[in-house]
C-alpha cells in the first residue's frame, strides 16, 4: 500500500533561492551571484540564509575572508549543476525550435533544386532559420520535429493531406556537345543504343529501381542495349557526368530545371520524351500550421515552381499538347528514391 508523504518533511524550495545558491556557487562570490542574477547582494544573502534554514544545513563558509562550499553545499551544487544546465538546454532548444523552420525532402530535390535556391531566400528573409533534413526516408514530422516536408508521390498513391507542388517529369538529358555530335546523331530513341547510358540505380523496400526502366515502361518502348553502361547511387554525380558529356540520363524535373534554364543540359527528344511519374506534394505538420515562417517559405516555394513550370513549358511547348507527355500507372513501381 502507498504511503502518503508527510510535506512537512519536504519543504519547497523557491527556484529563485536554487538560482542565487547555484551563482553563488560557481563563482564563490555572492556579489559575482548578484551581477549575474541582477539582483543585490542583500537578496543573494537573505536567498541563500533561506535556503540553508529549509535545509537545515550550513551551504557555505568562510576561510580567510574567502567563500567555500561545505559538504552539503558541494552536493547541492553538483546537483543544481547538472539540473540548470538541463534546464537551459531545454529553453534553447524550445526557443530555436520557433524560429527555426524544418524542412525534409529528398536528398536529389535537397542538392540539385532546393539547397541553390536557399541564399536568395534567406537574402529575402534575414530573419528566419533554416534547418533543411535530406532524406530518402519517410519522416514522422510530429516525431521528428520537421514542420514541413517536400516528398515525391505516385500518381496512384497520393499522401493524405498532402498538397500538389509540381508534377514529377523524366525525360532523357545530355550535354548540348553530345548533341551536336554528327558522327552519333540522337534524334530517335534507337540512336540511344550508341551511347553511353547513365543509369539511377538504387534499391528501395528491397526491389530494383532504375530510372531509365521506368522511363522505357511508362513510354511504351522497348528497352535498348546501349554501347556502354554506368550505374551511378547518388543523383548528383549522375547529374554531374552529364554536364561533361559522358553520355544519356534520364532527367528528373523540377530537379534540372536550372540547368535546363542554363541551357548546360538538353533534351534531345523535347516534350515526346516526357513521362509523368508522379508529383511532389507539400505536407505540413500540424503543429506547424499557424507559424508565419511556415506561410512565407510555402509562399516562396509555390511562386519558384510555378516559374519553372511556365519557363518549361516556353522550352518544351509541346508539353501543353494532351499527348506529349506519359503516366506510370503502376503506384508499385514508382516507389521513394527522388
Amino acid at each position: 500500500m502507498a504511503l502518503a508523504m508527510d510535506s512537512r518533511r519536504f519543504p519547497r524550495i523557491s527556484l529563485d533561492q536554487l538560482r542565487a545558491f547555484h551563482a553563488a556557487a560557481e563563482h564563490l562570490s555572492f556579489t559575482q551571484a548578484a551581477k549575474d542574477l541582477f539582483v543585490t547582494q542583500s537578496a543573494v544573502s537573505r536567498g541563500i540564509k533561506t535556503l540553508e534554514s529549509q535545509l537545515c544545513r550550513a551551504l557555505f563558509r568562510r576561510v580567510n575572508r574567502t567563500l567555500q562550499l561545505t559538504r552539503a553545499g558541494d552536493e547541492l551544487h553538483r546537483c543544481t549543476k547538472e539540473v540548470f544546465a538541463l534546464v537551459d538546454a531545454t529553453v534553447a532548444r524550445l526557443s530555436e525550435s520557433e524560429t527555426t523552420l524544418s524542412i525534409a525532402t529528398t536528398v536529389p530535390f535537397a542538392s540539385l533544386w532546393l539547397a541553390p535556391r536557399l541564399p536568395h531566400f534567406v537574402r529575402a528573409h534575414p530573419g528566419m532559420n533554416l534547418r533543411i533534413v535530406a532524406s530518402n526516408a519517410w519522416s514522422n514530422l510530429e516525431r521528428e520535429h520537421i514542420d514541413l516536408a517536400i516528398r515525391f508521390a505516385p500518381i496512384s498513391a497520393r499522401m493524405t493531406g498532402a498538397e500538389k507542388l509540381a508534377d514529377y517529369r523524366t525525360f532523357p538529358i545530355c550535354s548540348p556537345a553530345l548533341l551536336s555530335n554528327a558522327e552519333r546523331p540522337l534524334r530517335t530513341y534507337a540512336d540511344l543504343a550508341h551511347h553511353v547510358i547513365l543509369d539511377f540505380e538504387t534499391t528501395i523496400g528491397g526491389r530494383q529501381w532504375s530510372d531509365w526502366e521506368l522511363w522505357f515502361k511508362a513510354m511504351n518502348v522497348r528497352p535498348v542495349t546501349p554501347a556502354r553502361l554506368l550505374r551511378f547511387s547518388h543523383y548528383d554525380q549522375l547529374i554531374q557526368t552529364v554536364l561533361e558529356g559522358g553520355g544519356v540520363a534520364i532527367g528528373r524535373w523540377p530537379h534540372v530545371s536550372a540547368q535546363l534554364r542554363a541551357s548546360v543540359i538538353c533534351a534531345p527528344f523535347s516534350a515526346h520524351g516526357v513521362a509523368t511519374l508522379g508529383s511532389f506534394d507539400l505536407i505540413i505538420s500540424q503543429a506547424a500550421a499557424d507559424l508565419n515562417d511556415v506561410s512565407t517559405f510555402v509562399a516562396w516555394l509555390k511562386q519558384q515552381l510555378l516559374r519553372d513550370t511556365e519557363q518549361l513549358l516556353e522550352q518544351m511547348p509541346a508539353a501543353k499538347g494532351p499527348r506529349a507527355s506519359r503516366h506510370v500507372k503502376g503506384s508499385q513501381d514508382v516507389a521513394k528514391p527522388q
